[in-house]
């Protein structure tokens, strides 16, 4: 019997984007970030993405065995280590480590194999894990320190160490009180108090174009995600329609009311809408694959983000937006498919 493969017909395209080399630029472009959460967050941030990526490898490796997978092979591509990274950069860094433990549970087992495992799930898994937790344990979710109050050198490692695990804080630690949580927090309650936008972002955890530390944050996004368009790892059209229509869609209720809603920059340099922009929403499984498609896609998570960030009970929508287009990619890219070559 003749052994040569038989193939499709040519033009065959070749490309050295594989899966592991994918993950390992997007784990490249997150460095510059993970080092400005390191400088005004401290080591728990470093903590965080060891927990989470040790739970993520740990559920991959169980549902590969238990499927009767190659683990090897699926545990060398690095799409659970970039999960892990992921989620990590969405919580506080000192929230108790069986939160990482659940979300990634979530994320791994339930959002990515029992869909059929990596390319047939339809939901983001980093976004899954994080939307479960946040929803679930809300008080666990907003333990944050101010940057101005948690610098490089206020808390060592071992008591980093004791508060992930044990919850046991150093006395010479003060937690936020006002806000809870991040700048968005800020300004959901006091929004709610009936401050004024100029009145809350006088605060000290405010910068010049949003939250202090988060400002420089968004920024290494943005470095991150411009090295993944060069790279041609991601397509350029869904951050840059993200932080169009954010601006666009924003800007309305800004200029009706710049004391009683977000300005369009706070929204961008606010919480994790340039993350979402650049390493969520451009998840070519969970997300759009033809063009007209990728750019609805891309208008629908800054449309939810906004509006959920305005009007709704969380803070940032940033997840619940990405989700909810997940949900909605498989209709957007049966109806935006490019028709074939002859066809009418």
């Amino acid at each position: 019997m003749n052994n040569a493969k038989i193939t499709t017909h040519a033009p065959h395209i070749h490309t050295k984007n594989s899966v592991r080399n994918v993950m390992l630029n997007v784990l490249l472009a997150l460095i510059p970030a993970i080092f400005a959460y390191v400088y005004f967050f401290g080591f728990g941030v470093l903590l965080q993405v060891a927990l989470s990526v040790f739970f993520a490898l740990v559920f991959e490796i169980i549902s590969l065995k238990l499927l009767k997978k190659p683990i090897g092979l699926f545990i060398s591509d690095l799409s659970a280590v970039v999960t892990g990274v992921l989620f990590a950069l969405c919580i506080s860094p000192l929230a108790p480590w069986w939160i990482s433990l659940i979300a990634m549970l979530f994320a791994i087992v339930v959002a990515k194999h029992l869909y059929g495992g990596l390319g047939q799930n339809i939901f983001n898994p980093a976004m899954v894990g994080f939307a479960v937790v946040l929803i679930s344990f809300p008080q666990s979710m907003s333990m944050w320190l101010a940057p101005h109050s948690i610098a490089l050198y206020d808390m060592s490692f071992s008591e980093v160490l004791s508060a992930v695990f044990t919850q046991s804080f150093p006395a010479n630690v003060e937690f936020d009180t006002l806000t809870q949580a991040t700048p968005l927090d800020s300004i959901k309650n006091g929004l709610r108090q009936e401050l004024t936008m100029t009145e809350i972002s006088a605060q000290p955890e405010f910068g010049k174009l949003g939250g202090l530390a988060w400002e420089w944050i968004s920024s290494l996004y943005i470095l991150g995600g411009v090295f993944l368009i060069l790279k041609n790892i991601i397509s350029w059209r869904v951050p840059t329609t993200v932080i169009i229509a954010t601006v666009l869609f924003a800007l309305p209720f800004y200029l009706y009311n710049p004391d009683g809603y977000i300005s369009p920059l706070q929204h961008l340099f606010t919480g994790g809408l340039l993350l979402g922009a650049f390493f969520i929403a451009t998840d070519p499984t969970s997300g759009c694959s033809s063009p007209k498609g990728q750019i609805i896609f891309a208008i629908g998570v800054a449309v939810m983000t906004v509006l959920i960030r305005e009007f709704g009970n969380f803070p940032d929508g940033v997840a619940f937006g990405v989700l909810l287009m997940n949900l909605s990619a498989p209709l957007i890219d049966r109806l935006t498919i490019p028709k074939a070559y002859g066809q009418i």
